[in-house]
């Protein structure tokens, strides 16, 4: 059995090997969700877009409103950094009908796994700003749910556009999203989608949601792709967010 190489999304490239210079006021990526769509505004009110930093570097990543006063992503994205500013209420890159900096002192990022949450200010819901469901029944695998995900990113490898970007995706069983990468990454707390199409998030994505289309749960933690690229149609990673469902709770007091 061939086993390939991931690609952990956005944060890893951008804070290791692109210093950003916050003098731009630019938190650019390196691709996009691939073979999307265009977001109408408000399909996803519970997206933040976290931009974060520490002296002179940044990155950004998504990230999903589970309460009024918290929120959770990939820790990939938020090991390295000191601060993180969240933009609440928009489709528009690094824009918010609400914005909140906090330090990293809020931040609890999980000892083992791909997950991170971030305590704010309390935040207002809205049309345009809601909370996420939780997973009610952590023993449900998701193999075949349709879900989608969503994400900001470049387009072109010179154009970053403005709004929100979707891919609608299938579950996939562990069994079979670990022929392609193994059982030693394939572990239980990793949940996987089909990319049929060359359809897929891809690194700009990292610890943006992937939500169920039937009721709109919160199933996965956008985290990784395949090294050989984001249209190779190789399955998607993303953490498995009924395997944190106590972490979250014993953290945050939120049970769904």
């Amino acid at each position: 059995m061939k086993v390939l190489a991931l690609f952990l999304l956005s944060t890893v490239a951008l804070a290791r090997g692109n210093t950003l210079r916050l003098a731009e006021e630019q938190l650019e990526p390196e691709n996009i969700i691939t073979n999307g769509y265009l977001a109408p505004e408000g399909k996803a009110p519970y997206i933040v877009f976290l931009a974060f930093r520490n002296g002179n570097s940044g990155a950004w990543c998504g990230g999903s409103i589970i309460g009024n006063t918290w929120v959770v992503t990939a820790s990939h994205c938020s090991k390295s950094f000191n601060s993180v500013t969240i933009y609440y209420g928009t489709n528009k890159r690094a824009q918010g009908s609400v914005t909140h900096t906090v330090t990293g002192k809020n931040i609890i990022n999980h000892p083992s796994d791909d997950i991170a949450l971030i305590r704010t200010p309390h935040v207002n819901y809205s049309d345009r700003i809601k909370q996420v469901k939780l997973p009610t029944n952590g023993g449900n695998l998701y193999v075949n749910e349709r879900t989608t995900a969503c994400g900001w990113g470049q387009t072109t490898s010179t154009r970053t556009p403005e709004n929100l970007q979707c891919v609608d995706a299938t579950v996939i069983s562990n069994s079979q999203c670990a022929r392609t990468y193994g059982t030693r990454t394939i572990q239980n707390q990793i949940l996987c989608t089909s990319t049929s199409g060359g359809r897929s998030i891809c690194s700009g994505d990292s610890g943006g949601p992937l939500v169920t289309q039937s009721g709109t749960i919160l199933i996965g933690i956008s985290q990784f792709v395949s090294g050989r690229g984001c249209t190779a149609g190789d399955p998607a990673g993303f953490a498995r967010v009924t395997s944190f469902l106590g972490w979250i709770r014993d953290n945050t007091g939120i049970t769904g």
